[in-house]
């Protein structure tokens, strides 16, 4: 059975940084033709759950409070990226906008709601490394 990386909180682990999830039922769907492997990449660089919410600005990752949180974004998208290899995953289903997990869209940084072009810290690492990553409106683009 193919292995597929999943954002925990879409399979209904309260690890979101407001402490809830956000379960996607189409994602639970494909359950029974992929082996899902929940990570939540903030929580593996040592973020707490809840914690504030961040976005990145400058290439840094800042939460609302004006902390910067950028070594332990990349240490989680590290960390993320070991278990996808140790599992041999070739594709991610990730959180859309997230600044860890987002993939193509994410915040601007202002905390203003406002979405612009990019990658989140782990979705970006995953890609580089070859993984396909897709956020769950996608869930149709993964193959079988």
């Amino acid at each position: 059975m193919r292995r597929v990386l999943v954002s925990s909180c879409l399979l209904g682990i309260n690890s979101r940084y407001d402490g809830s999830e956000q379960v996607d039922e189409n994602i639970l769907e494909v359950k029974d033709s992929y082996c899902l492997i929940p990570v939540c990449p903030e929580q593996l660089g040592g973020l707490e759950t809840p914690r504030p919410p961040c976005e990145i600005s400058e290439g840094k990752v800042i939460n609302k409070d004006g902390r910067d949180v950028t070594l332990e974004f990349k240490k989680g998208a590290e960390e993320t990226l070991k278990i996808a290899k140790m599992f041999s995953c070739e594709y991610a289903i990730l959180k859309e906008r997230s600044p860890s997990c987002g993939c193509g869209k994410i915040y601007d940084g202002t905390f203003s709601g406002k979405l612009i072009e990019g990658n989140g810290i782990t979705a970006d690492l995953l890609i580089k490394n070859g993984i396909k990553v897709i956020g769950e409106s996608r869930i149709t683009d993964l193959k079988k």
